[in-house]
């Protein structure tokens, strides 16, 4: 199973918007701390309301999701980068960076759903943080945008190593 590391943003119902977006991030690149350079990729898709996504994955970073603390830390540190270079981006009306974030929320889902708010990294324009009552978790971004800062990403040891599940199992099974 693939569990996909991106950078993801909704751009609206106009699909050149989503294009802008998709040439701003596509063939960038960065180094990271280890040496190890990756280079981005974007492409864009429609989601069931008909509004316009783009999806930004990095190469040489993990698509099996979070399977060791050191890919946790490079994740983090690329998320840390696609923030920093999102800052600058084309307009759009959300955005999140993390792992399976692809439609996270559609538009109607996320102004209708206030438990959207717990998405760490969230990044909203003013327009749409205005419609949602302007929720005081969030803060200011770049010029336009707000956002629940970034937490980074997380290893968790009983999502990947079937032996400490089994062991898990074993102590849930005792009474």
């Amino acid at each position: 199973m693939t569990w996909i590391f991106s950078l993801s943003a909704e751009c609206g119902s106009v699909s050149l918007d989503a294009e802008k977006f998709s040439q701003y991030f596509d063939q960038i690149s960065f180094v990271l701390s280890n040496g190890t350079r990756s280079q981005c990729y974007a492409n864009i898709f429609q989601d069931l309301e008909e509004n316009w996504w783009c999806r930004v994955c990095c190469e040489q970073i993990s698509e099996i999701g979070i399977n060791t603390p050191e890919t946790a830390y490079l994740m983090t540190e690329l998320g840390i980068l696609l923030y920093q270079h999102l800052q600058s981006a084309p307009d759009f009306r959300y955005a999140l960076v993390g792992v399976e974030v692809d439609e996270f929320r559609t538009y109607s889902e996320l102004i209708e759903d206030s438990s959207i708010l717990s998405f760490p990294g969230l990044v909203l324009a003013e327009t749409i943080w205005n419609e949602m009552n302007k929720p005081s978790a969030f803060r200011t971004f770049s010029l336009g945008y707000v956002w629940k800062p970034y937490e980074g990403e997380v290893y968790k040891p009983l999502l990947v190593s079937s032996v400490l599940k089994n062991k898990l199992n074993e102590l849930l099974v005792m009474k």
